[in-house]
């Protein structure tokens, strides 16, 4: 299995080109976390597959070092974006598909990958010294 290591501001994964093959269905939630567990694995902080999806330049299928699917990581997001742009994706701005919905990055001329995530919601104030957004 041919894969590529990518970090994100600190965040590492794994991330497999998945275009025409059916791995998400294939990999087990065991094999996920033996491929991300740091002593006996390559290690990371999750694995994500790049994928064919209709209507989008891409889909990321992003799972958590534990194995289960999980929801979308930012971090995630820019290092798959620029990884879809080495397979040969080439766009101006890039449009994808997460399990949250879609998204939009553009990759500048230095490299710098910028995300645009969903609108923060559900705000709510603790106290006067801590609060909770949905992000």
């Amino acid at each position: 299995m041919q894969f590529y290591k990518y970090q994100g501001t600190g965040n590492d994964f794994i991330i497999i080109d998945n275009r025409g093959k059916n791995l998400h269905k294939s990999l087990s939630t065991e094999q996920i976390a033996t491929l991300c567990d740091r002593r006996f694995g390559i290690g990371a902080d999750g694995l994500m597959l790049l994928t064919d999806v209709e209507g989008y330049d891409f889909q990321m299928i992003y799972y958590n070092a534990d194995g289960k699917e999980s929801s979308m990581c930012g971090n995630g997001g820019r290092c798959i974006t620029a990884f879809a742009q080495k397979m040969g994706i080439i766009k101006d701005i890039y449009l994808f598909l997460a399990i949250d919905g879609e998204h939009e990055a553009i990759i500048s001329e230095s490299g710098s990958v910028m995300l645009k995530m969903s609108r923060p919601q559900g705000f709510h104030l603790y106290n006067s010294n801590a609060f909770w957004v949905n992000t």
